[in-house]
């Protein structure tokens, strides 16, 4: 009976402060991230993540004052000068120059980060880190989540790169306040938010443009006075900041109630009652609050009725799964090169919590098929009711109907062509090597 206690504790002594270590170990590599041993960075990382990869040029030596900044790039970076004496740095009490944020230095330059503006900006700045206290979905997390997934290493470094061009928001203000102006006008406007926001796994222009609220700032928009704050009666219609960033807080996950529509949530547990008070706080600033209660209501019975069709689609492939009917089967396929227990262990994963999210490519149709349903279709119908698109809505449901009975057809057609097959007694051979080549994968294998 004491060693069966013992001998648990022990390895479990061990254990921790070893699995503490293997991470210490795996983020010390030329990359970032739990797999930066594996990756090394393009030049361009270094706009997207400055603190840990930018590298000021040789070209020029010297220590200078803001003055002298100025003076020499009025000749060389005419508009980014142009850019700055038009913002509030330039035309404050107290000049911000560019040394005041990138060095004075010339040959020891940085781009600026969160920390750097947080000097100035403090209040922003802690509103923005606090937001890692929320989880996902998270600006401050974004970048963190990206070098940490798997496929960040196993894809080519050219496609992941388009990733981390967005998620950057996490290491650098420049994602909303566009330089060199940093103007606040700007940022206020949803075209800062949809540089990003946009696209067939986050179509949060398309929804909100087709809402009541996108039509009139379509229509009016450019004649509203940019230049207040995020409150009560200064926009005639709410943006992307107005709802998800009241009055200016750095805190856009906030209110994130329904985790981005990915994974199926309670809405109503004591948190997210909070959290429903504070959107019906919100919407009251122009409606009823009855009536807000109402679109929360709708938005729970889209979900419900979203993750019925999603839940259907993962039995069809789970009971392929279990049949062995899924072509070609796991251990078929070219591995992911960072998924050791993919290689001892292979195993289709279907569903969120099996960590489908990461497995997106390199799988068969109907697998794909499922996960453009979940992925696109379901997120286009969330996302219209949310931003009060009712069409949208209706279309992302009828996507997902049409998903749903491709697959169920596939499905048939697969256990057909099985039963066939094991009438007439053939049996299936491994396919070898068959999957493991081709342009893509022996591009990747070759390059990554």
């Amino acid at each position: 009976m004491r060693n069966r206690i013992i001998i648990p504790l022990i390895i479990t002594l061990l254990a921790v402060p070893a699995g503490f270590a293997y991470v210490h170990w795996s983020k010390g590599g030329t990359g970032t991230g739990l797999y930066s041993r594996y990756w090394s960075p393009d030049p361009v990382q270094g706009y997207w993540d400055p603190a840990n990869f930018y590298q000021s040029p040789d070209s020029v030596q010297g220590i200078f004052a803001g003055e002298q900044c100025v003076q020499c790039h009025e000749g060389i970076t005419p508009g980014i000068v142009n850019d700055w004496r038009a913002s509030r740095h330039a035309q404050s009490e107290e000049t911000v120059y560019c040394n005041d944020c990138h060095g004075n230095d010339h040959q020891q330059l940085r781009l600026p980060t969160p920390d750097v503006c947080g000097n100035c900006h403090a209040k922003q700045h802690d509103e923005f880190r606090d937001e890692a206290r929320y989880g996902f979905p998270s600006h401050v997390l974004a970048m963190e989540r990206a070098v940490d997934a798997k496929h960040f290493v196993d894809k080519p470094k050219a496609e992941v790169q388009s990733c981390v061009q967005c998620h950057s928001v996490a290491t650098k203000c420049d994602s909303c306040h566009s330089r060199h102006r940093f103007d606040a006008a700007e940022a206020r406007r949803p075209e800062a938010c949809i540089t990003c926001h946009s696209g067939p796994p986050h179509p949060d222009d398309e929804t909100y443009f087709a809402s009541a609220h996108g039509k009139l700032y379509l229509a009016e928009g450019n004649n509203w006075d940019w230049s207040k704050p995020l409150t009560k009666g200064n926009y005639k219609a709410p943006t992307c900041a107005y709802c998800h960033m009241d009055n200016g807080r750095h805190q856009v996950a906030e209110k994130s109630l329904w985790k981005f529509g990915l994974r199926e949530i309670n809405p109503h547990t004591s948190k997210n009652q909070v959290l429903r008070k504070k959107w019906i706080k919100l919407c009251s600033d122009c409606h009823e609050e009855e009536k807000a209660r109402q679109w929360l209501t709708e938005l729970d019975q889209e979900r419900k009725q979203a993750w019925q069709k999603l839940y259907m689609a993962e039995a069809i492939l789970k009971d392929l799964r279990s049949d062995r009917l899924l072509q070609p089967a796991a251990g078929e396929r070219p591995p992911y090169p960072m998924d050791w227990l993919d290689s001892l262990w292979p195993r289709e994963r279907i569903g969120f919590f099996e960590g489908q999210a990461s497995v997106f490519y390199n799988v068969s149709a109907i697998e794909r098929d499922y996960f453009e349903m979940w992925y696109f279709d379901n997120l286009g119908a969330y996302k219209s009711a949310a931003h009060g698109n009712p069409a949208g809505v209706e279309a992302g449901h009828r996507k997902m109907v049409a998903s749903l009975d491709r697959i169920e057809t596939q499905a048939n057609e697969l256990r057909k062509l099985s039963q066939a097959e094991k009438k007439a007694e053939i049996r299936i051979k491994p396919s070898g090597d068959l999957w493991m080549k081709g342009a893509y994968t022996d591009y990747n294998r070759e390059h990554n």
